[in-house]
Parts: structure tokens; C-alpha cells; sequence
């Protein structure tokens, strides 16, 4: 059985879909009787065509030819050089627009978009750190830069603009990737294209939230409709959908019901990074020091002058996640005063995350905090660090109001650390008996469930929840995961 897998998320962060990405990839490549070709592409460049012939075939160009074109590749994907001069500007923008106005043009024509080659054996430097490095050890080289890849040249984006320009015609028409020889495509998010006959094209759907909650999300007029009409096609055209946990099964099928029946529940896989470790809580404040959001603590982070990188140990709870809207971060802020003003006085928060989507409100909320040092914005945390910040932490926060599937919960849990979160269903599926639940719009709540397990009268209640959370946590291991993908695929081939 040979599956194309969607690459484009490894190209972007360290967790998350691109973290799914890299592990399903390498994943399936393990599969007895199943080949894995990587597609590579683009959110929002066009790239240069690969090779026309695969990786082992009769050889149509010289070896020179095909390393020089195998090299533009990689040069394409490279994001531009900011201080261009007006003119090259005007001439990007005008020959991205030529190449947009082609692709819309072959779509409406019902051309299909070939689907070229690209051969790793003089590139693996490339395929492992820009697409695997930041997720899978050093073991998986040889059979994740092994592996044969494809080149899609129209960007994620432009096929999505296809798509919402010819609705607003009447009907929505998508780009037709030639996936012939493909038995199954999978896609980390709804696909704006269509494939071949003969490929069964598979969504592995992380949530609803551009349809659920779009006044959460970034671009919401246009991510709202570029979710929906995908997702709209991709139902149509009788593609499968697995679905990352239950809760998002049933947004799902809330919004198509009768794709019920081409539905499956498969879960994330954890990686390898997260495990009980033993290590001294002292190494915190070092790591603190070390990853300190430079654009939010400004000096103080280049300086080293916030009374954080001085002390020894010190307690502190922590939340993983993007700084964006629905993960609810100022409500744990004000949870987190409750709990020092009550029996805490010395607890600091700890975000480790990115700047997301209208941040500056939830930055602005904690500023005051921030420049104390008791509030503290963590980035480019490796994972061998965060796994130390897990088991450390007085207890790993995850307040959000919707999620997909809840990465942070489980990783704390592996890590051997504890958990509250919020009290919404793909919480409760996902965590089981291993976390202590809250609402996520009270924070009087989430303060009396955080101090339920941070303090030391209930230390018999925290150990209960470490060894629920290293039983929960291994469901989500590969091994658990890997058998459920197998006997999924088996199922397209009958």
C-alpha cells in the first residue's frame, strides 16, 4: 500500500499538528506492506517542479540537471529576503500572481496538477532539519531521509484561493492532484485539492474550532471559510476523516452527518522526549533564565536582571501553549492571584509558548506580573528542558475551551508530573481519572482545583494523580497508537 502524507505542518513549529506530522510519518513507514512518500509544499510559495521520474527509475536528466533542480527545490522553500528593492518586489508579487491566475485557470479546465519527485539521497541534510529534526531522534535518519518524496508546486493557500474565489461563483472548484500510483493521501487538515481516482484521500481532523468557535481563531473570515468549504469538498468527494479524539468525532459529524460511516477515532501519538526522569528541581531556574520570551521581558530577559535567575529553586505552576484567545490564559492569571493572595504567596506562573493571534491583550494582562519576575514567558523551550519544567511543576495548567486533543496534559503526565484542566469533554476523554477538572470560566474554580493538588495537605491526592497519569499517558505512546492506524488501513483496502 503506498500513502502520500501532507509534510507541509513539519516544515512550520516544534509541537502540535507539525509534532503529529513527523511522528505519523515515520510511524507508518514502519507498517509491514505499506511504502510512505513524503509531499512536500508550501503554505504560501510556488515552487520549483522536481524531478520527473522517481528515485530509482530509468534517469531522464543528467546527474548535474538533477541536483541543480533538486537544489532550486530546496532554495524555493526558503522564506524571501526581507530588504529586497522595490522593483524585485513588484516583479515576486506580479509572477506569484501570474503563477495564481494559472493554477485557478487549470482548475476551472479540470487539468490535474503533476506531482513531481524529489530525491533525498544529496539532500538529507535538508529532509532532517526542516522537516523531522525537531520532533524525531537521531535513530529515525536513515529511514525518514530513506524515504521517497513528492513535490506539490502550487502553495496550501493559492489552492485554498481557488476554492473560496470559485464559490463565490456559484461553486467551489479545487486544484486535482495527480495522485496516480497513490493508494491513500493523507492530509493533516482538510485538503484544498481533489486526487485521483484510485487514492482514497484521508483527513486526520484535529478539531472544529473554525466552525465552533471562530471568534477565537486568526483571519476569521477567511480561515473560518477556508476550513469549512475544504472540509465541505473533502466530504463530498468521499474522503475518511480520523479524527484525533472522540469530542472532535462528534463536531464533526454535529456539522456532515452522514459521513459517519467514513469516521474513525485514532488518537496523537506522545513522543519519545516525554518520560519520568529523574533530575533536580534546581535546573529550573536555569532553563528559565535561559528561554525567556525576548520580545515580552525585553532587558531583563538579555540581562539576566529578574530575581528569577538568582534563586535556587522556587515553585511555580505552568501552562504549555500558544499565547492566543482560546487558551484562556488570563483566566489562569486570575486564578493564579487567588492562589497567592490565599495560601501561596511565592507561587510564580510559568508560559511556555509562542506569540500567537491577538496576544497583546493577554500580554497586557500579566505586565505588571512580568516585570515583577513572577510571571514568566518562556520560547524555544527543546523538549528535553520542558520534560524537566513537567515533572517540576507544581502542577501543568490546561484551561483552554476547546481543544482537539490536549497535548500538554499528557505530556506532563509521561513526564511524571501533575494536571488540572478544564473541565470540557475532549479533556475528560483524553485525561481520564489523572487530572483534577475546573470550569474554564470561573477562576475561583480552577484556583480551589489547582490547590487541590499543589498543597501539601493533599499530598496523598497528587500521588494518586502521578501514577493515574503515567497509566493514561501510555495510551498515547507509539506503540499503542501504531496498531490502530494498521487495522484503520486495512479497512480502506477491503
Amino acid at each position: 500500500m503506498r500513502i502520500l502524507v501532507e509534510l507541509r505542518p513539519a516544515l512550520e513549529g516544534h509541537a502540535g499538528i507539525p509534532q503529529e506530522t513527523r511522528l505519523l510519518f515515520r510511524a507508518l513507514g514502519q507498517l509491514d506492506g505499506v511504502e510512505v512518500q513524503g509531499l512536500i509544499q508550501s503554505s504560501d510559495r510556488f515552487l520549483v517542479a522536481g524531478l520527473p521520474d522517481a528515485p530509482g527509475s530509468s534517469r531522464s536528466l543528467p546527474e548535474d540537471e538533477r541536483i541543480d533542480r533538486l537544489s532550486r527545490v530546496v532554495v524555493s522553500l526558503q522564506p524571501p529576503v526581507e530588504r529586497r528593492r522595490l522593483a524585485a518586489r513588484i516583479l515576486s508579487r506580479v509572477v506569484r500572481l501570474t503563477a495564481l491566475v494559472a493554477l485557478l485557470t487549470r482548475s476551472l479546465l479540470g487539468k490535474r496538477q503533476t506531482l513531481t519527485w524529489f530525491d533525498a539521497v544529496h539532500f538529507r541534510d535538508f529532509a532532517w532539519r526542516m522537516l523531522f529534526a525537531k520532533t524525531l531522534p537521531v535513530e529515525d535518519f536513515a529511514q525518514v531521509t530513506g524515504s521517497k518524496f513528492r513535490v506539490a508546486r502550487a502553495p496550501y493557500g493559492a489552492m485554498h484561493a481557488c476554492g473560496l474565489a470559485t464559490h463565490k461563483l456559484g461553486h467551489a472548484v479545487y486544484p486535482r492532484l495527480d495522485t496516480r500510483g497513490v493508494d491513500a493521501m493523507l492530509a493533516l487538515t482538510p485538503y484544498p485539492a481533489t486526487v485521483a481516482d484510485g487514492t482514497t484521500l484521508v483527513v486526520r481532523y484535529f478539531d472544529a474550532v473554525p466552525l465552533m468557535m471562530p471568534h477565537t481563531i486568526i483571519n476569521k473570515a477567511r480561515h473560518q471559510a477556508m476550513h469549512y468549504q475544504a472540509l465541505r469538498r473533502n466530504v463530498a468527494s468521499g474522503a475518511y476523516f480520523a479524527c484525533c479524539s472522540d469530542a472532535t468525532r462528534r463536531d464533526l459529524l454535529a456539522v456532515f452527518p452522514e459521513v459517519e460511516a467514513r469516521t474513525v477515532t485514532i488518537p496523537c501519538m506522545l513522543s519519545h522526549h516525554y518520560f519520568a526522569e529523574e533530575s533536580s528541581p534546581r535546573r529550573a531556574p536555569e532553563i528559565v533564565a535561559r528561554r525567556l520570551n525576548a520580545v515580552v521581558h525585553g532587558a531583563s530577559a538579555a540581562s539576566g536582571s529578574l530575581p528569577v535567575v538568582n534563586e535556587v529553586t522556587f515553585d511555580y505552576l505552568l501552562m504549555v501553549s500558544t499565547l492566543e484567545p482560546r487558551k484562556n490564559h488570563t483566566m489562569l492569571v486570575e486564578a493564579w492571584e487567588q492562589l497567592r493572595n490565599d495560601a501561596h504567596p511565592k507561587l510564580k506562573l510559568v508560559f511556555v509558548g509562542s506569540l500567537g493571534w491577538d496576544h497583546e491583550a493577554i500580554v497586557d494582562r500579566m505586565r505588571f506580573w512580568v516585570e515583577r519576575g513572577d510571571v514568566l514567558l518562556l520560547s524555544g523551550v527543546p523538549a528535553d528542558e520542558l520534560r524537566l519544567l513537567y515533572r517540576h511543576a507544581c502542577a501543568t495548567v490546561c484551561p483552554s475551551f476547546a481543544e482537539g486533543f490536549g497535548y500538554a496534559g499528557v505530556e506532563a503526565m509521561r513526564s511524571g508530573g501533575v494536571v488540572a484542566a478544564s473541565d470540557i469533554p475532549v479533556h475528560r476523554e483524553v485525561y481520564g481519572d489523572a487530572a483534577e477538572y475546573f470550569s474554564p470560566y470561573s477562576s475561583v474554580d480552577a484556583a480551589t482545583a489547582i490547590a487541590r493538588v499543589i498543597d501539601p495537605a493533599h499530598v496523598a491526592r497528587r500521588n494518586e494523580l502521578v501514577t493515574a497519569g503515567a497509566r493514561i499517558a501510555a495510551r498515547y505512546l507509539p506503540e499503542s497508537v501504531l496498531p490502530q492506524w494498521r487495522e484503520f488501513l486495512k479497512g480502506l483496502e477491503r
